[in-house]
């Protein structure tokens, strides 16, 4: 039992006698504290190579925003087929994932992600353009996403704390 003589210091009985008053520094409690990390996340490989590796890159910047990390997702080379409506359909009806999954995914991402750019000589060398998106790309991308190229890559890195490359 101690006994608190409401000055910081504290008394401890020992055999039933109380020792001298003992001071006790005050130590700030340490909480843990969730320090937001600011990810950049870049799909890059071929889905038709290895399409587990496009939806793995996928699933980890849906849960990094899910977690309540900054994200910014930039797909380039053949990973821009992973936000093409048609391809992404394609994944969805193959049954490799549960129904939907995927286009739950990527709504975390265009939804939450800081900044979601994507390669236009990219798009350009898969047969998608300005002028041709509307047709081909997910819905809604022109209100999260930013053509770019390798200033973006740059930019959005530079600007990084943790880098992953799908």
């Amino acid at each position: 039992m101690r006994a608190e003589n409401g000055i910081g210091e504290t008394m401890i009985p020992v055999s039933g006698f109380v020792t001298e008053r003992l001071a006790i520094p005050q130590i700030p409690s340490m909480t843990r504290v969730s320090m937001s990390k600011k990810f950049f996340i870049k799909i890059v490989t071929d889905p038709d190579v290895d399409q587990r590796k496009c939806v793995v890159g996928i699933a980890c910047a849906a849960q990094a925003i899910n977690d309540g990390q900054e994200v910014d997702v930039f797909f380039a080379a053949d990973g821009v087929k992973m936000i093409h409506a048609d391809y992404i359909k394609g994944i969805n009806e193959q049954g490799t994932l549960p129904d939907g999954m995927i286009f739950g995914m990527l709504k975390v991402i265009t939804e939450g992600a800081s900044n979601v750019y994507c390669s236009t000589g990219s798009q350009a060398a898969n047969g998608v353009t300005k002028e041709n998106a509307d047709e081909m790309l997910l819905e809604g991308y022109s209100d999260w996403m930013t053509w770019s190229g390798p200033p973006g890559v740059i930019e959005l890195s530079a600007a990084s704390e943790i880098q992953l490359v799908y």
